[in-house]
């Protein structure tokens, strides 16, 4: 026969492990609309980059370095360094390519698996959490300090060609942008912004072959 102390003795350890259990849990968890407030308190922003291309086949990893730069709310700009010369800006719905004296205009809705692209990471600059949710379905992690953003595509064009997307930042910056593509390729790319009155140095990256 159980006694009444011993009952009592077990109902206030489960109450007290329940009361701790609860002061240990975080009030809220951090969410994509938080995440998005965040971000979008940044109007605008410039960056260096340091990219690592794994492409199935190759030993070793392609490296690529340059600037990036955002102005809200549609205008990005990737202007890649080393190992060639040549940018990529993006705004509204045109795409304009150049390289080498050279330039390429075409509009990203007639290309929807570059345009899923873009907008991945012109919706995380610009904290457009709608258009986050139109081409990706998401899952936020970690907190204001440290979060990362998973991204997996929801329109199938897209998914023919990326398995995942991963992005990485602390408050309302973006510090690192991790890409799976199908068929085995992976993109790893450090974002160091560029911060007011911080003198700039050039962006540096692990050994590893250039792109040809």
């Amino acid at each position: 026969m159980i006694s009444g102390s011993k009952i009592r003795f077990d109902w206030l350890c489960r109450s007290l492990l329940l009361a701790l259990a609860c002061c240990a849990a975080p009030a809220w968890a951090f969410d994509l609309p938080e995440l998005m407030g965040l971000l979008s308190r940044q109007k605008s922003g410039e960056a260096r980059f340091t990219e690592q291309r794994f492409v199935h086949g190759l030993e070793g990893p392609l490296d690529a370095r340059g600037t990036l730069s955002f102005d809200a709310p549609d205008k990005l700009v990737r202007r890649t360094l080393s190992p060639r010369v040549e940018t990529m800006a993006v705004e509204g719905n045109t795409l304009t390519l150049s390289r080498g004296g050279r330039n390429r205009t075409l509009t990203l809705d007639s290309m929807p698996e570059l345009l899923g692209l873009v907008e991945a990471m012109r919706g995380t600059l610009t904290g457009d959490g709608a258009t986050l949710q139109r081409y990706f379905r998401s899952t936020v992690s970690g907190s204001a300090a440290n979060w990362t953003l998973d991204l997996l595509p929801a329109d199938s064009r897209l998914a023919a060609q990326v398995r995942s997307i991963r992005i990485s930042g602390r408050a309302g910056e973006v510090l690192g942008l991790e890409m799976e593509f199908v068929g085995g390729d992976r993109s790893v790319m450090n974002i160091t912004p560029e911060r007011p009155g911080a003198a700039p140095t050039a962006p540096s990256g692990a050994a590893g072959r250039t792109t040809p």
